[in-house]
Protein backbone atom coordinates (compact mmCIF):
# COMPACT_ATOMS: atom_id res chain seq x y z
CA UNK A 1 0.00 0.00 0.00
CA UNK A 2 1.15 3.43 -0.28
CA UNK A 3 3.06 4.76 2.33
CA UNK A 4 1.62 8.34 3.10
CA UNK A 5 -2.00 5.87 3.35
CA UNK A 6 -0.09 3.92 5.97
CA UNK A 7 1.25 6.99 7.60
CA UNK A 8 -1.92 8.94 7.84
CA UNK A 9 -3.67 5.10 9.22
CA UNK A 10 -0.85 4.67 11.90
CA UNK A 11 -1.01 8.46 12.88
CA UNK A 12 -4.71 8.34 13.26
CA UNK A 13 -5.02 5.44 15.43
CA UNK A 14 -2.22 6.71 17.78
CA UNK A 15 -3.48 10.05 17.97
CA UNK A 16 -7.21 8.59 18.88
CA UNK A 17 -4.98 6.15 21.86
CA UNK A 18 -2.90 9.24 22.78
CA UNK A 19 -6.13 11.37 23.53
CA UNK A 20 -7.25 8.55 25.41
CA UNK A 21 -4.47 7.91 27.27
CA UNK A 22 -4.20 11.52 28.22
CA UNK A 23 -7.86 11.72 29.53
CA UNK A 24 -6.60 8.69 31.62
CA UNK A 25 -3.59 10.29 33.10
CA UNK A 26 -5.52 13.36 34.17
CA UNK A 27 -8.73 11.20 35.65
CA UNK A 28 -6.03 8.87 37.92
CA UNK A 29 -4.44 12.67 39.38
CA UNK A 30 -7.43 14.26 39.84
CA UNK A 31 -9.01 11.47 41.17
CA UNK A 32 -6.04 11.14 43.63
CA UNK A 33 -5.86 15.04 44.23
CA UNK A 34 -9.10 14.36 45.80
CA UNK A 35 -7.49 12.07 48.62
CA UNK A 36 -6.42 14.19 52.12
CA UNK A 37 -2.72 14.87 51.34
CA UNK A 38 -0.90 18.32 51.59
CA UNK A 39 -1.44 20.90 48.87
CA UNK A 40 2.18 20.66 48.07
CA UNK A 41 1.93 17.03 47.34
CA UNK A 42 -0.79 17.10 45.32
CA UNK A 43 0.68 19.85 42.95
CA UNK A 44 3.74 17.49 42.89
CA UNK A 45 1.33 15.06 41.22
CA UNK A 46 0.33 17.67 38.57
CA UNK A 47 4.19 18.51 37.75
CA UNK A 48 4.89 15.02 37.71
CA UNK A 49 2.44 14.56 34.88
CA UNK A 50 3.89 17.47 33.01
CA UNK A 51 7.48 16.05 33.46
CA UNK A 52 6.41 12.91 32.43
CA UNK A 53 4.53 14.14 29.25
CA UNK A 54 7.62 16.20 28.56
CA UNK A 55 5.35 18.83 28.78
CA UNK A 56 6.80 20.92 31.60
CA UNK A 57 8.57 23.64 29.66
CA UNK A 58 6.08 24.23 27.34
CA UNK A 59 3.80 24.65 29.96
CA UNK A 60 5.72 26.65 32.12
CA UNK A 61 6.38 29.12 28.35
CA UNK A 62 2.53 29.25 28.11
CA UNK A 63 1.13 29.78 31.20
CA UNK A 64 3.81 31.16 33.44
CA UNK A 65 5.87 29.57 36.00
CA UNK A 66 3.41 28.62 39.11
CA UNK A 67 1.84 24.68 38.23
CA UNK A 68 -2.16 24.77 39.72
CA UNK A 69 -4.20 21.93 39.03
CA UNK A 70 -6.95 23.91 37.31
CA UNK A 71 -4.45 25.10 34.44
CA UNK A 72 -2.58 21.87 33.97
CA UNK A 73 -6.16 20.62 33.44
CA UNK A 74 -7.06 23.19 30.56
CA UNK A 75 -3.36 22.62 29.11
CA UNK A 76 -3.89 18.96 28.52
CA UNK A 77 -7.65 19.51 27.06
CA UNK A 78 -8.22 22.16 25.44
CA UNK A 79 -5.03 24.50 24.78
CA UNK A 80 -4.17 24.02 21.11
CA UNK A 81 -0.72 24.97 21.51
CA UNK A 82 -0.08 21.72 23.15
CA UNK A 83 0.25 18.82 20.61
CA UNK A 84 -0.55 16.41 23.17
CA UNK A 85 -3.54 17.84 24.39
CA UNK A 86 -6.92 15.63 24.20
CA UNK A 87 -7.86 18.86 21.52
CA UNK A 88 -5.32 18.61 19.42
CA UNK A 89 -4.58 14.81 19.90
CA UNK A 90 -8.57 13.95 18.68
CA UNK A 91 -8.33 16.70 16.04
CA UNK A 92 -5.11 15.39 14.28
CA UNK A 93 -6.68 12.18 14.58
CA UNK A 94 -9.90 13.18 12.68
CA UNK A 95 -7.57 15.07 9.73
CA UNK A 96 -5.13 11.81 8.87
CA UNK A 97 -8.77 9.79 8.77
CA UNK A 98 -9.92 12.78 6.38
CA UNK A 99 -6.92 12.57 4.47
CA UNK A 100 -7.30 8.69 3.84
CA UNK A 101 -10.79 8.80 3.87
CA UNK A 102 -11.19 6.11 0.58
CA UNK A 103 -9.48 3.49 2.44
CA UNK A 104 -11.82 3.71 6.03
CA UNK A 105 -14.90 2.07 6.05
CA UNK A 106 -18.17 4.70 6.85
CA UNK A 107 -18.78 3.67 10.13
CA UNK A 108 -15.01 4.45 10.64
CA UNK A 109 -15.39 7.93 9.52
CA UNK A 110 -18.24 8.67 10.98
CA UNK A 111 -17.11 7.86 14.20
CA UNK A 112 -14.26 10.08 13.95
CA UNK A 113 -16.07 12.81 12.21
CA UNK A 114 -18.55 12.79 14.97
CA UNK A 115 -15.72 12.63 18.33
CA UNK A 116 -14.53 15.84 17.01
CA UNK A 117 -17.79 17.61 15.81
CA UNK A 118 -18.78 16.47 19.79
CA UNK A 119 -15.57 17.41 21.08
CA UNK A 120 -15.91 21.27 19.69
CA UNK A 121 -19.52 21.73 21.16
CA UNK A 122 -18.17 19.86 24.69
CA UNK A 123 -15.26 22.53 24.50
CA UNK A 124 -17.12 25.64 23.30
CA UNK A 125 -19.73 24.85 26.71
CA UNK A 126 -16.94 23.98 29.11
CA UNK A 127 -18.33 21.14 30.15
CA UNK A 128 -15.24 19.40 30.91
CA UNK A 129 -14.72 22.35 33.45
CA UNK A 130 -18.09 21.61 35.34
CA UNK A 131 -17.33 17.30 35.71
CA UNK A 132 -13.91 16.13 34.62
CA UNK A 133 -14.03 13.26 35.30
CA UNK A 134 -17.34 13.06 33.26
CA UNK A 135 -15.73 14.24 30.17
CA UNK A 136 -12.38 12.06 30.50
CA UNK A 137 -14.73 8.95 30.02
CA UNK A 138 -16.13 10.13 27.20
CA UNK A 139 -13.20 10.40 25.78
CA UNK A 140 -12.74 7.09 26.90
CA UNK A 141 -15.75 5.69 25.29
CA UNK A 142 -14.93 7.37 22.22
CA UNK A 143 -11.57 5.76 21.92
CA UNK A 144 -13.08 2.56 22.62
CA UNK A 145 -15.95 3.02 20.00
CA UNK A 146 -13.57 3.92 17.19
CA UNK A 147 -11.19 1.15 18.06
CA UNK A 148 -14.34 -1.71 17.92
CA UNK A 149 -15.66 0.11 15.00
CA UNK A 150 -12.42 -0.39 13.23
CA UNK A 151 -11.83 -3.96 14.46
CA UNK A 152 -16.17 -4.65 13.39
CA UNK A 153 -15.78 -3.09 9.79
CA UNK A 154 -11.73 -2.86 8.04
CA UNK A 155 -10.85 -5.65 6.19
CA UNK A 156 -8.02 -7.30 7.66
CA UNK A 157 -5.22 -6.32 5.18
CA UNK A 158 -2.05 -3.69 5.83
CA UNK A 159 -3.99 -1.04 6.20
CA UNK A 160 -5.84 -2.59 8.99
CA UNK A 161 -2.53 -3.90 10.63
CA UNK A 162 -0.52 -0.59 10.37
CA UNK A 163 -3.71 0.80 12.57
CA UNK A 164 -2.97 -1.73 15.01
CA UNK A 165 -0.01 -1.21 14.90
CA UNK A 166 -0.06 2.42 16.07
CA UNK A 167 -2.51 1.87 18.29
CA UNK A 168 -0.46 -0.59 20.09
CA UNK A 169 2.69 1.19 20.20
CA UNK A 170 0.89 4.31 21.67
CA UNK A 171 -0.12 2.52 24.48
CA UNK A 172 2.81 0.88 25.27
CA UNK A 173 4.21 4.26 25.66
CA UNK A 174 1.42 6.05 27.30
CA UNK A 175 1.14 2.94 29.64
CA UNK A 176 4.83 3.31 31.03
CA UNK A 177 4.14 6.94 31.20
CA UNK A 178 1.44 6.69 33.82
CA UNK A 179 3.43 3.78 35.34
CA UNK A 180 6.31 6.76 35.86
CA UNK A 181 4.20 9.59 37.07
CA UNK A 182 2.72 7.32 40.11
CA UNK A 183 5.87 5.45 41.25
CA UNK A 184 7.89 8.35 40.63
CA UNK A 185 6.07 11.06 42.44
CA UNK A 186 6.71 7.71 45.72
CA UNK A 187 10.53 8.04 44.56
CA UNK A 188 10.12 4.82 42.95
CA UNK A 189 14.15 3.96 42.65
CA UNK A 190 14.08 2.81 45.90
CA UNK A 191 10.39 2.07 45.31
CA UNK A 192 9.81 3.24 48.98
CA UNK A 193 7.17 0.72 49.77
CA UNK A 194 7.52 1.30 54.00
CA UNK A 195 7.04 4.94 53.45
CA UNK A 196 3.45 3.86 51.50
CA UNK A 197 2.34 1.39 53.76
CA UNK A 198 2.08 4.06 56.42
CA UNK A 199 -0.30 6.08 54.27
CA UNK A 200 -3.88 5.60 54.73
CA UNK A 201 -5.07 6.63 51.58
CA UNK A 202 -2.45 4.15 50.16
CA UNK A 203 -5.35 1.57 49.06
CA UNK A 204 -7.30 4.66 47.55
CA UNK A 205 -4.04 5.55 45.78
CA UNK A 206 -3.86 2.07 43.71
CA UNK A 207 -6.99 1.31 43.26
CA UNK A 208 -6.81 5.08 41.16
CA UNK A 209 -4.23 4.00 39.09
CA UNK A 210 -5.72 0.63 38.26
CA UNK A 211 -8.95 1.97 37.46
CA UNK A 212 -7.81 4.52 35.45
CA UNK A 213 -6.63 1.50 33.06
CA UNK A 214 -9.48 -0.57 33.66
CA UNK A 215 -8.02 -2.88 35.58
CA UNK A 216 -9.18 -3.01 39.15
CA UNK A 217 -11.63 -5.85 38.38
CA UNK A 218 -8.99 -7.69 36.72
CA UNK A 219 -6.68 -7.01 39.59
CA UNK A 220 -9.06 -8.61 41.53
CA UNK A 221 -9.24 -11.47 39.56
CA UNK A 222 -5.26 -12.38 39.52
CA UNK A 223 -4.77 -11.89 42.41
CA UNK A 224 -7.50 -11.71 45.32
CA UNK A 225 -5.56 -9.98 47.41
CA UNK A 226 -4.91 -6.34 49.05
CA UNK A 227 -3.77 -3.97 46.63
CA UNK A 228 0.21 -3.72 46.73
CA UNK A 229 2.49 -1.31 44.82
CA UNK A 230 4.27 -4.44 43.59
CA UNK A 231 1.97 -6.27 42.08
CA UNK A 232 0.20 -3.16 40.25
CA UNK A 233 3.42 -3.22 38.40
CA UNK A 234 3.78 -6.75 37.87
CA UNK A 235 0.29 -6.47 36.31
CA UNK A 236 0.78 -3.54 34.51
CA UNK A 237 4.49 -4.64 33.09
CA UNK A 238 5.00 -7.83 32.65
CA UNK A 239 1.41 -10.28 32.40
CA UNK A 240 0.20 -10.58 29.00
CA UNK A 241 -2.98 -11.31 29.71
CA UNK A 242 -3.43 -7.37 30.83
CA UNK A 243 -4.64 -5.89 27.67
CA UNK A 244 -3.13 -2.42 28.52
CA UNK A 245 0.19 -4.51 30.17
CA UNK A 246 3.47 -3.82 28.35
CA UNK A 247 3.77 -6.87 27.64
CA UNK A 248 0.80 -7.24 25.87
CA UNK A 249 1.14 -4.22 23.84
CA UNK A 250 4.94 -5.22 22.68
CA UNK A 251 3.10 -9.03 21.40
CA UNK A 252 0.47 -7.01 19.65
CA UNK A 253 3.31 -4.60 17.60
CA UNK A 254 5.69 -7.54 16.95
CA UNK A 255 2.47 -9.50 15.51
CA UNK A 256 1.59 -7.01 13.39
CA UNK A 257 5.05 -6.14 11.96
CA UNK A 258 5.03 -9.79 11.01
CA UNK A 259 2.04 -9.02 8.90
CA UNK A 260 3.84 -6.15 6.91
CA UNK A 261 7.73 -7.13 6.95
CA UNK A 262 9.65 -6.07 4.26
CA UNK A 263 12.91 -6.30 2.68
CA UNK A 264 14.11 -3.34 4.61
CA UNK A 265 12.38 -4.14 7.80
CA UNK A 266 14.50 -6.99 9.38
CA UNK A 267 16.08 -4.68 11.82
CA UNK A 268 12.86 -2.88 12.96
CA UNK A 269 11.73 -6.65 13.44
CA UNK A 270 14.70 -8.17 15.29
CA UNK A 271 14.31 -5.03 17.55
CA UNK A 272 11.25 -5.38 18.77
CA UNK A 273 11.06 -9.14 19.07
CA UNK A 274 14.00 -8.33 21.30
CA UNK A 275 12.01 -6.30 23.44
CA UNK A 276 8.99 -8.17 23.43
CA UNK A 277 11.57 -10.87 24.88
CA UNK A 278 12.87 -8.75 27.67
CA UNK A 279 9.16 -8.47 28.33
CA UNK A 280 8.50 -11.84 28.51
CA UNK A 281 11.17 -13.28 31.00
CA UNK A 282 11.29 -10.19 33.00
CA UNK A 283 10.77 -10.90 36.51
CA UNK A 284 9.36 -7.90 38.42
CA UNK A 285 11.03 -8.20 41.55
CA UNK A 286 14.70 -7.65 39.56
CA UNK A 287 13.04 -4.98 37.83
CA UNK A 288 11.99 -2.77 41.54
CA UNK A 289 15.38 -4.17 42.59
CA UNK A 290 17.52 -2.26 39.78
CA UNK A 291 14.93 0.74 39.69
CA UNK A 292 11.83 1.07 38.20
CA UNK A 293 11.65 4.97 37.02
CA UNK A 294 14.88 3.37 35.27
CA UNK A 295 13.79 0.85 33.64
CA UNK A 296 10.87 2.80 32.08
CA UNK A 297 12.92 5.40 30.99
CA UNK A 298 14.89 3.16 29.21
CA UNK A 299 11.74 1.38 27.98
CA UNK A 300 10.43 4.03 26.47
CA UNK A 301 13.71 5.42 24.80
CA UNK A 302 13.15 2.06 22.92
CA UNK A 303 9.54 2.26 22.22
CA UNK A 304 10.10 5.86 20.66
CA UNK A 305 13.69 4.25 18.49
CA UNK A 306 10.95 1.32 17.29
CA UNK A 307 8.65 3.94 16.07
CA UNK A 308 10.82 6.32 14.37
CA UNK A 309 12.04 3.06 13.00
CA UNK A 310 8.83 2.08 11.66
CA UNK A 311 8.37 5.61 9.77
CA UNK A 312 11.54 4.85 8.07
CA UNK A 313 11.04 1.15 7.00
CA UNK A 314 7.13 1.66 6.39
CA UNK A 315 5.93 5.25 6.66
CA UNK A 316 8.19 7.49 4.96
CA UNK A 317 8.33 7.80 1.11
CA UNK A 318 11.67 6.29 -0.57
CA UNK A 319 14.29 8.97 -1.79
CA UNK A 320 14.14 9.03 -5.51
Amino acid sequence: MLSRTADHLFWMSRYTERAENTARMLDVNYQTALLPQSEEMALQGWEGLLTISELKSLYLETRGSTIEARDVLDFMVCDESNPSSIASCLGAARENARAVRGALTTELWETQNQTWLELTRMLRQREFARDPAQFFEWVKFRSHLSRGVAIGTMLQDEAFHFYRMGTFLERADNTARLLDVKFHAAQSDYFGMAHLADHDFDFYHWSAVLRSVSGFEVYRKVYRDVITPERVAELLIVRPDMPRSLAACLNEVVNNLVAVANDHSHETLRRAGKLKADLQYARIDEILATGLHAFLTQFLDRVNELGVRISQDFLMPANA
